[in-house]
Order: structure tokens, then sequence, then C-alpha cells
């Protein structure tokens, strides 16, 4: 009992951050991504989508991977009930997050609601990253607050655009927002697990592209993760098996050698 008095005492305390800096690095996660909606506005416009379609989007979607996969769907031709289908499981992920943000920030029961709209990928990030709950909850705030102002102000503007510029296939906009996920995607992928996953999804979307309607192959894509989890827990399970049978060959020994 004293050694883990000792041990409890000994462990150091995570240290809070200034308030200061969760709120510089929360602008800067909201300002970069945020000017991305520009992208946004002008291949929604491009894509066939009206003003108030484009804004409507941003508005209520707020989320810029599935926003991008249902607009690119409908450019290249695809079903909308396929595009907002793959748009669909692309959000999904949010409510993952979710899960783990209401644990940690622990906001009002009548705000709830309205953070909710803001739970995506960067202010999920940014709370994450931080050691206590007083500076996630300023991180959430600020960097959803920054970028849902900016990345629909940055979609007005683009589609308003989006006649002058022409085809945002030739400016390369379309492919801006899945860049900018991927950029904020690459370094979570920490286990052997996670960067599996990921490569066994690209190598289904690039296979499936060509064959399959646009806005399957990123439903085709997400079969990845039930692959890699099931291999992956079949090998634990292999090697907590070989481990159970050494540690019980080794037992089995040492009791011989005690009767000896």
């Amino acid at each position: 009992m004293a050694e883990q008095t000792h041990i409890r005492a000994a462990a150091p305390e995570p240290s809070a951050r200034p308030d200061a800096a969760v709120v510089r690095d929360a602008l800067g996660v909201g300002v970069a991504v945020g000017l991305s909606g520009f992208a946004f506005g002008v291949t929604s416009a491009g894509s066939g989508l009206t003003l108030l379609q484009t804004c409507a989007l941003s508005l209520l979607v707020f989320t810029g991977a599935s926003q991008f996969a249902l607009v690119g769907a409908l450019a290249a031709g695809g079903n909308p009930l396929m595009a907002a289908a793959g748009a669909f499981f692309l959000g999904v992920r949010n409510a993952f997050y979710g899960l783990r943000l209401s644990q940690l920030l622990r906001l009002p029961r009548a705000v709830r609601p309205l953070a909710a709209h803001w739970v995506i990928d960067e202010t999920s990030a940014v709370a994450l990253a931080q050691p206590d709950r007083r500076a996630a909850r300023l991180g959430f705030t600020v960097t959803g607050l920054s970028l849902y102002v900016l990345w629909n102000l940055t979609t007005l503007l683009g589609a308003l655009g989006a006649a002058a510029l022409g085809d945002p296939g030739a400016w390369g906009l379309d492919a801006a927002g899945p860049a900018v996920f991927l950029a904020l995607l690459a370094p979570m992928l920490r286990t052997t697990a996670e960067r599996a996953t990921a490569g066994l999804a690209v190598v289904l979307a690039l296979v499936c592209h060509p064959l399959l309607p646009a806005g399957v192959p990123v439903l085709v894509a997400a079969l990845a993760a039930p692959v890699v989890l099931a291999l992956h827990g079949r090998r634990t399970g292999r090697g907590d098996s070989a481990r159970g049978g050494a540690v019980s060959e080794r037992a089995a020994g040492d009791h011989k050698e005690g009767e000896r």
C-alpha cells in the first residue's frame, strides 16, 4: 500500500496550457482549413448545384470530406442516392468523435445539440490534444467557431466566383478539400492496424473507381476497416494462445523440477 501511495504521489500531473497557446493553435487550424471552403464552393457550383444548395450544404452538413464526396460524385455523373450514401458514410465518423468528446468536454445539456454540429475532424483533434478539460473546451470552441464562420464565408465566395474561374479541375481546386483531409488524417495513423486500414482502403478505392459508379468506391473502401480488424484480432488471438502455451510449459517444467 505504501509503495502504491508513493507511486501515485510521484506521478507527474499534466500541466495546464496557457489560454493564449490554446487559442493560437485553434485559430491556426480554423483559419487554415476554413479557407479551403473556397475550393468547395467552386467545386460545388461547377458540379451543377445552385448557390443556395451549395451554401446550405456548408451551413447544415459542415463536414468537408462528406461535402466534397457528395459534389464530386454528382459531378462525375453518379446517382444522387449513391452520392448521398457515400457522403453519409463518411460523416458517420463524427458520431464516434462525439462519444469521446462527450466524456472529455462534459458540456451543459442545453448547449450539446449546438456543439454536436461542430464535432468534426479538426475540432476533435484540437480538443483531444489538450491536457485538461478547460483547455479542451476552449480549443473546441475556438476551432469550431472560427472554422464554421470562415468555411461558410469562403463557400459563398467560391460559389459566387465559380463562373469567373471556370473548370475547378483545371485549377486543382477539386482536390484541395481531400488533400486537407488527408493531411489532417495522416499524423493520426500511428499503429500498424491503422496504417493497414488506410492502405487497404486506398487500394480498394483505386481498383473500384474505373469499375463502379461514382460514389460506390467510397462505400467499398469502408470494408477495409472490418477486414483489418478481423485479421488483427485473429493474429492477436494466436499470439495470446502461443504465449499462454509457453507459460503453461514453463509452469509444468517448474513443477517437475520442484518434485525432483
